[in-house]
């Protein structure tokens, strides 16, 4: 048999920088938290969060021979300040997170290499959750002590700051689980204050439906004329609530190579991403999270970009594709080419977004 601290060990030989251990029903509150934010449409058009909801907030439900939850942490922390990114207004900011290789694979691995140990330690079962299952990490990891819900409803962690990925490891063996995270925000609004859109309609809650990571990846149709200018020149992601935590003084450096940023992905030129036909954005973003949404969805965050840059020699390229195949890159083309002359977006724009 092995404990929880030959577990730990062999986690941090491993590479992660911090473990916790909970209970498969260490988070009953989740549910009421989950059903109150889909009661309230802030999962926007995120329809997978509500089809499986009952799994979600209840992982007991999700595999009822699980015994113990180990969530482990990751850090991905940048090496400059990416707020300082958004002033460069000819070239695009991509999220942290997303500038070399997508994080569920490299998670995901050093996850079950150390489920592999585990079962030869001590045989059982076990299954391995990287953000792509209905499975709520950040409760998780608050229950297992790796840090609390902060008001921008992230992980915080006193060890890490807020720089960091979330992998879980379901198992049937019982191991001795830790006492749960303690809230201490205090009286900071510093991410709150920061979101260029708002999307906070209170502490601890989340209108996904107004958050810029929400907006430039998973909104599929045209982003509402009253959210674009706020952009930016965010093109995929945001880490404006994440960037001014104050407990980021105690982050991590980012241990695996594959998270250090790609020089030419730091702050990419819009005039060149906006050119990218399909066969190319493929080829650039190959085994990057960024791929997972397509050419058009990419373009059209650019052309918003470029529409925000007070750039007029970028006129030029948003015109070029006024008349994209794609519908909605070439609406997003029409909005930037318009507001760089200084007039008002097209009607065609406005029915579009609603």
């Amino acid at each position: 048999m092995i404990g929880r601290a030959e577990v730990e060990a062999e986690a941090k030989a491993l590479g992660f920088a911090a473990m916790g251990v909970c209970t498969p029903d260490a988070i009953p509150q989740a549910m009421g938290r989950l059903q109150d934010f889909l009661d309230k449409d802030y999962h926007g058009t995120m329809n997978w969060m509500a089809d499986r909801a009952h799994w979600r907030g209840d992982p007991t439900a999700l595999w009822p021979d699980a015994r113990s939850v180990i969530m482990l942490a990751e850090p991905y922390t940048p090496d400059v300040d990416p707020l300082t990114l958004l002033d460069a207004r000819d070239r695009g900011a991509i999220s942290v997170y997303a500038r070399n290789k997508d994080y569920h694979d490299l998670v995901k691995k050093r996850l079950k290499r150390l489920g592999r140990w585990m079962i030869d330690q001590a045989g059982g079962e076990i299954k391995v959750f990287v953000d792509t299952a209905p499975v709520m990490e950040k409760p998780l990891g608050a229950a297992a002590g790796l840090g609390w819900q902060g008001k921008h409803t992230n992980l915080l962690s006193r060890e890490l700051g807020n720089w960091f990925f979330l992998g879980a490891i379901f198992t049937t063996l019982n191991l001795d689980p830790d006492a749960p995270g303690v809230e201490r925000c205090g009286s900071c609004t510093a991410c709150l204050d920061a979101c260029p859109t708002n999307a906070f309609p209170a502490p601890f809650q989340l209108d996904a439906r107004r958050c810029i990571s929400y907006l430039t990846i998973e909104h599929k149709g045209p982003v509402p004329l009253d959210l674009r200018e706020k952009m930016g020149n965010r093109i995929y992601g945001c880490d404006d609530c994440l960037a001014v935590c104050p407990w980021n003084k105690f982050a991590q450096e980012a241990r695996d190579a594959g998270y250090w940023a790609r020089v030419e992905l730091k702050a990419p030129k819009l005039a060149e991403l906006a050119q990218l036909d399909d066969g190319t954005f493929r080829e650039i973003f190959a085994g990057s999270p960024i791929k997972r949404i397509g050419r058009g969805r990419f373009v059209r965050n650019v052309l918003y970009a470029i529409g925000n840059s007070e750039d007029a020699t970028l006129s030029k390229v948003a015109a070029t594709l006024c008349r994209d195949d794609d519908v909605v890159v070439a609406d997003a083309a029409r909005w930037a080419v318009e507001r760089l002359a200084g007039g008002a977006t097209g009607s065609h724009a406005q029915e579009e977004s609603k």
